[in-house]
């Protein structure tokens, strides 16, 4: 499963720079699939959508970090755990039971997403 921010978050940062996705976002911010991956312009997901993955999409909270769900990895593929939730100094780096994934669909989003064969 993805991993969530918790309103108990404190804001101070030290998640955004540990994921190798860049799927954490400062409150307030506007985020796009290109942020630091390898996704470009119209791009075709897996599950048949299109988007421009430049797009700037809204943010997906006001009040504290948030991460994107379909950019979250677990840091499968890049780490043993999700490095976000070792670095949170409160502990508000938890499972999303909103976005129950399997390490395949985790290992699959972080190829497409890297677009790694």
């Amino acid at each position: 499963m993805a991993i969530h921010i918790t309103e108990e978050c404190i804001n101070c940062g030290a998640c955004e720079p540990e994921c190798p996705n860049n799927a954490i976002y400062e409150a307030g911010a506007k985020w796009s699939y290109a942020d630091g991956t390898k996704l470009e312009g119209i791009v075709i997901f897996p599950n048949g959508a299109t988007i421009d993955a430049n797009q700037k999409n809204p943010p997906i909270s006001e009040e504290v970090y948030y991460i994107v769900p379909d950019k979250c990895t677990e840091c499968m593929g890049f780490h043993e755990e999700p490095r976000c939730a070792a670095v949170c100094p409160v502990d508000c780096c938890l499972p999303d039971p909103e976005h129950v994934e399997s390490e395949e669909v985790l290992l699959a989003r972080m190829r497409f997403l890297h677009k790694v064969s």
